[in-house]
């Protein structure tokens, strides 16, 4: 072979090898995400050609925990219009998600995969996996699966520390009881999520009287804005808090944490491990 021949195999090697990655990427299906949960974790399984817009909702640094890096990617404001436009491969959706939307997609025949707040760990790693095998990066989905389990137990209170009773208490006194995702991290913890002792079911209210008249040993509160422009925010400093504060301590556990799992998870992991450590610190 001489030495213009070898130059043009090895050429036409390359080539072929360029070609197939560009062939690869684009069999890729490009997604449009349209809920704050599914969001993250489609930034943490997809390549970032493939995602053609986050939700609006992935911005706001209140409710996400990816807001600095969802402002780096497109969004839309959920309208069917703008979904429509991307010319997605698939759309993730939420039960809440627009309805005119996803009735709007189907009738195009635009392919959604549509998930619920998961109420369990061992649902959220389903939704995981879904999301992961509809990007095709399955692989990634069980890399993302394996941190979080790691940050869980990195979290775990140690053999022999007592269960540490708490409250989740977001603004408006909305709170997280049994059956919930939240619930079984607080457990995982090493809390025992005191919800039903105010009547609560899974989700509700538990007003300002109810927790002062039995307080739990710790309160996971969410932060007010500044200013706390409604009383919904203003609850969550109200001055009568401080009168049980011998009996009860109080920990921040953002809002933005409350709903998705996902890698969230990761950071709900630690705020509560940190949460446990400071209520068992004080009691020393």
């Amino acid at each position: 072979m001489t030495l213009l021949t070898r130059r043009a195999t090895i050429g036409s090697g390359l080539a072929v090898g360029l070609g197939g990655n560009a062939a690869v990427a684009h069999t890729l299906p490009r997604v449009v995400s349209l809920n704050p949960c599914t969001d993250a974790v489609l930034v943490n399984v997809a390549d970032r050609h493939q995602i053609l817009a986050l939700s609006h909702y992935a911005r706001d640094a209140q409710q996400s925990t990816i807001a600095d890096v969802a402002r780096t990617y497109p969004m839309t404001y959920e309208s069917a219009e703008e979904v429509i436009a991307l010319r997605p491969d698939v759309v993730l959706t939420a039960a809440h998600s627009s309805l005119a939307t996803r009735t709007a997609l189907k009738r195009m025949e635009i392919r959604t995969e549509l998930f619920k707040v998961p109420n369990s760990w061992v649902e959220n790693q389903a939704q995981i996996r879904r999301i992961a095998q509809a990007v095709g990066h399955p692989a990634r989905g069980e890399a993302l699966v394996a941190r979080i389990e790691a940050a869980m137990a990195k979290g775990a209170p140690r053999q022999g520390d007592r269960p540490v009773t708490a409250l989740v208490f977001q603004p408006n006194g909305f709170c997280a009881g049994h059956g919930t995702l939240v619930d079984e991290m607080m457990r995982l913890a090493g809390f025992v999520n005191v919800a039903e002792r105010y009547g609560l079911k899974k989700w509700g209210n538990v007003s300002l009287e109810r927790l002062l008249d039995d307080p739990p040993e710790v309160l996971l509160a969410g932060q007010a804005t500044p200013n706390a422009p409604t009383w919904a925010e203003r609850i969550l400093n109200h001055p009568a808090l401080a009168s049980v504060g011998p009996r009860m301590q109080r920990a921040v556990f953002p809002e933005r944490l409350l709903y998705c799992g996902g890698p969230v998870l990761i950071q709900t992991a630690a705020v509560l491990a940190t949460a446990r450590l400071q209520v068992l610190g004080a009691a020393a």
